[in-house]
């Protein structure tokens, strides 16, 4: 099996592996510092609180399932290592307005009028900009990468990815919002130049015209890739695994301060725990599979997550009440009764997701063409933000139906089952092909 040490000294994957990271952590730490600032400093309802983070959450979501299409067609056919130049450029340009934003709401100058809407404007503008580049992650992987090369190096991918999760999140919860105006845009910058680094990816097949009639686009290549059975249900089941990672996400800042009563940190440790664990369960799949593409644990690893998930409900339903003097810091979180079990089945949650979904996008980049790679993860994307904005959605209906945010957690180990129902049919595909 190839080692991840000798993937990160390659060039082929450096330098795409270092620019991934930093773009990660930057919409990571903007939109973690946006969303706690106004849930702990605007906002004092948890309806509100729960829709302005469920707004947040389809802003960024939205322009996947509209774009798409077209980055999918730009990233087949043309040279991927150019489109990553552009998009990294955009980058300084989006946080600087981010920026704005954070600064004008850490001075308290029209924070509803102007700094809301601009942080809204650039976390819709990042969703935009990881619309063009996520198509680019993946598939560049089997064009500079091995065959037996891919599995180690797509885990690599969601591994880091989650561990800048990890770092911008805990960042997020910690500085104060003029720091983070500040650290955005720096890390943009330093995101394009590791970008100007990635080794040329050209088309490999000639270049055609591009549809840019958004929706129909979308259709065309949804229904194209879709025709292969097994593509169609590793994107089901990824989009599944998405819409329960929306309504978590959703849930984590309301929950941690109306239902466990605890501060912006503590709503920061859980991203951070998560974040972790996804990491900890790429890692664990690739030992697992020994470098072989393959779904055989994801029903398992799904089944696992949703019986986690009922656990870290129990613990949230027995919580208790909220201290006399206020909310509670880390130090005041950790020493709680329940704060252990709370944390180690967050964990196991998160392992467990990390363990179902990295060996479908492993799937997804091998079981086709190499011309039509970015054009599946673009069509992927397209079903996933769907799901995610179903997810947000959802969320936010059930928090305006008065339904507890606690309880809402027992939809999500439910929507579990139908992820292992999918996970088990992609496995039996997988061997009827092969034989």
């Amino acid at each position: 099996m190839t080692t991840t040490t000798h993937l990160i000294g390659t060039r082929r994957f450096l330098p795409l592996f270092v620019t991934q990271l930093l773009g990660a952590f930057n919409d990571n730490l903007f939109k973690n510092a946006m969303v706690l600032y106004v849930v702990y400093s605007v906002y004092n309802s948890e309806a509100e609180e729960a829709r302005f983070s469920a707004i947040a959450s389809a802003l960024f979501i939205i322009p996947f399932f509209v774009l798409s299409a077209l980055s999918g067609q730009l990233a087949d056919m043309r040279d991927k290592a150019k489109i990553i130049r552009i998009v990294k450029f955009c980058e300084i340009l989006i946080m600087l307005v981010g920026g704005a934003g954070l600064v004008l709401a850490w001075q308290g100058m029209m924070v509803k009028a102007v700094a809301i809407p601009l942080m809204l404007l650039a976390l819709f503008a990042m969703g935009i900009h990881s619309t063009f580049f996520g198509p680019i992650k993946y598939a560049i992987l089997p064009q500079h990468l091995k065959s037996d090369e891919v599995l180690a190096g797509t885990g690599l991918v969601e591994a880091g990815t989650y561990m800048a999760v990890l770092a911008g999140t805990i960042l997020a919860g910690w500085i104060e919002v003029e720091w983070a105006a500040l650290c955005v845009v720096l890390t943009a910058v330093v995101g394009y130049f590791a970008g100007r680094q990635v080794p040329p990816a050209p088309p490999l097949t000639a270049a055609q015209p591009l549809d840019f009639h958004v929706f129909r686009s979308s259709a065309t290549l949804i229904r194209k890739t879709m025709d292969e059975r097994r593509v169609f249900l590793a994107i089901m089941a990824i989009s599944f695994f998405w819409t329960i990672g929306a309504v978590l996400f959703i849930q984590f800042p309301p929950l941690a301060k109306n239902v466990l009563h605890a501060s912006k940190e503590v709503a920061s440790l859980f991203l951070v725990i998560f974040s972790v664990g996804i990491a900890i369960g790429s890692m664990t799949i690739n030992a697992l599979l020994k470098g072989k593409v393959s779904a055989r644990f994801s029903p398992a690893s799904v089944i696992v997550m949703g019986v986690f998930v009922v656990a870290f409900h129990l613990v949230c339903a027995n919580w208790g009440t909220q201290p006399i003097e206020g909310l509670l810091d880390v130090a005041g979180f950790v020493v709680q009764p329940l704060a252990l079990p709370l944390l180690g089945t967050l964990l196991g949650i998160a392992i467990a997701g990390g363990m179902f979904v990295v060996p479908l996008y492993a799937f997804l980049t091998t079981s086709v063409d190499k011309s039509e790679t970015a054009r599946t993860i673009a069509a992927n994307n397209i079903v996933n933000s769907g799901a995610m904005v179903v997810g947000s959605l959802l969320a936010v209906g059930l928090s305006a139906g008065g339904v507890a945010i606690a309880d809402q957690l027992l939809l999500v180990a439910a929507m579990c089952l139908g992820s292992a129902w999918l996970g088990r049919l992609l496995y039996k595909a997988e061997l009827a092909v092969a034989g």
